[in-house]
């Protein structure tokens, strides 16, 4: 279909008729869902819903990736016109995929926040439904593994990332961007042994039996050899992925909180996603995109295509023989 055919196709956040398809909208102006999917809080017939979470409040240096959500949405307005390029099947065809919106929480009341998390998320799973969560920052991650895990049981993780965020902290009442992955291994959330960390390049003492391959590793052993090292380690265990943008060095992604130099290349990322079609994913996040930090809006940019490729991978584990 062409733009020209499209005359009547539009806000198609509001007006489309069905949960599938491309969208042939004018990309600068509409409703901004995510993919231009349908704003919906109906999961009737829906196999994947995209949450917003718009929370900044644990981070240790900068904020700002409570404006995350919105601006991977606006970034994401580009890419529904055609299949998502590499893959062998279009989600945005096969798959019903709706915009749940964002997570409604009480900014003033901080320590209400992962408890709000853990029940909007297990409502959407308990349906179920999967998730792609847009951050916000990576303390999101610990309340949506909880949920999680409650159906799962303890999941194999992939975390890009240039920080372990395995600081210890045995203080379960602080909400830190920094300790979450520590809590959610000793809440036994995540299975360490059969998870894995890529692109890390800032110090940890201790792995607490988590895989990793530093930046420098992937840089010199390839893309091959991370994604075989992601497969083996992760096997047919129920997987959610979360992707911190400061995996990506600060020149692919300087809008970030922590940014730190040596990080991967986006197309390392975008290989290293593709590669790992075939994995039992369950869930995903793309968290600490800050907008305030890009004025160019080349961070969100690589947040959509984050979402957009966790979203393929999705399909691929749920539909694809």
């Amino acid at each position: 279909m062409a733009l020209a055919d499209a005359k009547n196709e539009i806000d198609l956040a509001f007006t489309r008729k069905g949960l599938t398809g491309l969208a042939f909208e004018n990309a600068f102006g509409g409703a901004t869902s995510f993919l231009r999917r349908s704003y919906r809080k109906d999961l009737t017939g829906v196999d994947l819903a995209i949450l917003g979470v718009a929370f900044d409040q644990a981070v240790t240096h900068r904020t700002g990736t409570r404006f995350g959500p919105r601006a991977i949405r606006e970034a994401s307005t580009l890419l529904p016109f055609d299949p998502p390029y590499g893959w062998p099947t279009n989600p945005l065809e096969e798959m019903a995929i709706v915009d749940y919106g964002d997570l409604a929480f009480d900014y003033a009341k901080v320590v209400d926040f992962p408890a709000t998390l853990t029940a909007q998320i297990a409502t959407i799973l308990a349906q179920d439904v999967g998730t792609i969560t847009l951050g916000g920052d990576h303390y999101i991650t610990l309340p949506i593994l909880k949920a999680y895990a409650e159906k799962f049981g303890p999941l194999s993780v992939i975390q890009f990332d240039a920080h372990s965020d395995l600081w210890e902290d045995d203080d379960y009442s602080r909400i830190d961007h920094g300790t979450m992955m520590y809590k959610a291994v000793k809440l036994g959330y995540v299975a360490p042994k059969r998870s894995l960390q890529i692109g890390i390049r800032t110090q940890c003492d201790d792995y607490l039996g988590f895989h990793y391959l530093d930046a420098r590793t992937v840089h010199e052993k390839g893309v091959d050899f991370v994604v075989a090292k992601a497969k083996a380690r992760v096997g047919d265990h129920a997987t959610y992925i979360t992707f911190d943008i400061d995996a990506l060095d600060p020149a692919f992604a300087p809008g970030t909180g922590t940014p730190v130099w040596g990080g991967l290349a986006s197309w390392q990322a975008a290989a290293i996603l593709r590669g790992l079609a075939g994995i039992r994913l369950v869930g995903g996040d793309i968290v600490e995109v800050s907008p305030p930090y890009d004025p160019t809006g080349t961070t969100a940019v690589a947040g959509a295509h984050v979402a957009q490729e966790l979203i393929c991978l999705y399909h691929y584990a749920k539909f694809v023989k």
